[in-house]
């Protein structure tokens, strides 16, 4: 079977499905698979985001972590 006849497949499932705890178990096996984003940049890019990081504190330019989960709870 190749797989876009499995992605399909799948399809099919996830949409006949109304069993919720499935749905979860599906979406935490995607979470789980997907990488760290940190882990996929090069050492350039993350020193470039230190630095502008480690600047942007110095300058006390940056918001309270309570005040940005608070603004992004909708999507979590």
């Amino acid at each position: 079977m190749d797989i876009e006849t499995t992605k399909l497949e799948l399809i099919h499932l996830l949409l006949q499905t109304e069993n919720e705890s499935i749905l979860k178990k599906l979406k935490s096996v995607f979470e789980e698979e997907k990488g760290d984003w940190w882990d996929e940049m090069s050492e350039k890019e993350k020193e470039e985001i230190k630095t502008t990081g480690l600047s942007q504190a110095d300058d006390e330019d940056y918001k309270a972590s309570e005040l940005v989960m608070k603004r992004f709870d909708k999507w979590r």
